[in-house]
């Protein structure tokens, strides 16, 4: 069977080679604790931007809100500017990061527009400039996540990798698509196993884990040094003790039953309410639990009625009401 190894970045031993990766509007500190409880060696937070004005800003404290959580606690930062990325990076050093993330995968036009995420893997010697000054600006250990290129003409994955290589980058997360793919299609593992065996850094494969079989799939044919996993992980956190467990024994653990997803659930709520207030807390809550519903029955109907509930308190009665 294959063995859930452990990962090093920098002085970093992370419990087991399976990482949360950072998504906006989910990786949130409740987020990223629950799961680190089910399984997961690291969870990356939410992007934040490299924009000193917004350095500030609720969202972005929030996003950099770390307290509490164990260890190590990465950062990701994106922007297009090598001194503002080298900044935010020293920035976050100060508050208490132990690893900043650099974005240069993620594809939201939002983002791109700025020049930043997945479209700098147009412009490799931004790209050089980048990663140099960022790693340089800090002491602790910078890693960096990107696509496979900016479409399928233009895949320079491999040329990225020796750049972050080269520049000090201590481990590459690689998603199989090209910015130009989005999340549609086949994840390109093959591509993927290319760049790994490119480079001598760890690689974190990612793109479709959405099983135990998945994982295994991908950590065979890639040969990465562990995986990254993002949507499958919505909705349910323990994806990550399942798959940790299937690669260590070759045996599936037991679907959580109702009454265990409505306590991981509650949990989970409770402290969202605790993180941002009752009212912003139990709107955030609603998109959770409709990926928490999925598959149950009746849950068309429930969701419909969650989602015009507006306390905390009316949300935890029918959470323990729907899930017996």
């Amino acid at each position: 069977m294959l063995k859930s190894d452990m990962i090093q970045i920098g002085k970093h031993k992370l419990e087991g080679n399976l990482i949360l990766a950072p998504m906006a509007g989910v990786t949130d500190r409740p987020f990223r604790q629950l799961c680190k409880q089910l399984g997961a060696g690291m969870a990356v937070s939410e992007m934040v931007s490299a924009n000193s004005l917004l350095r500030k800003s609720v969202k972005t404290l929030r996003r950099a809100n770390h307290q509490g959580e164990s260890l190590p606690r990465s950062v990701q930062i994106a922007g297009a500017d090598p001194k503002m990325m080298a900044e935010a990076a020293k920035f976050n050093e100060d508050e208490g990061a132990e690893i900043i993330d650099i974005n240069m995968g993620c594809p939201a036009k939002k983002v791109c527009n700025t020049l930043a995420g997945s479209a700098l893997l147009r412009d490799e010697p931004l790209v050089t400039r980048i990663l140099e000054a960022t790693v340089n600006a800090v002491k602790i250990p910078v890693t960096l996540k990107i696509r496979t290129g900016w479409d399928p003409d233009h895949k320079n994955g491999i040329t990225i990798a020796k750049i972050a290589e080269q520049s000090g980058i201590q481990a590459l997360a690689v998603h199989g698509r090209t910015r130009s793919c989005f999340f549609k299609g086949e994840a390109e593992y093959d591509t993927i196993a290319a760049i790994k065996a490119s480079i001598k850094i760890p690689l974190i494969a990612n793109g479709d884990i959405e099983s135990p079989e998945k994982a295994k799939y991908v950590l065979e044919k890639t040969k990465a040094d562990g995986l990254m996993i993002g949507r499958a992980a919505q909705g349910r956190p323990w994806i990550f003790r399942e798959i940790s467990h299937y690669l260590a024994t070759g045996e599936y653990l037991p679907e959580p039953t109702p009454s265990e997803i409505k306590f991981i659930l509650l949990g989970h709520l409770k402290n969202l309410y605790e993180f941002y207030g009752d009212h912003m807390g139990a709107m955030i809550a609603r998109k959770h639990v409709s990926w928490y519903s999925r598959g149950q029955t009746g849950s068309a109907r429930f969701r419909d009625h969650f989602n015009h509930l507006e306390t905390a308190n009316e949300q935890t009665r029918a959470i323990e009401d729907f899930f017996t």
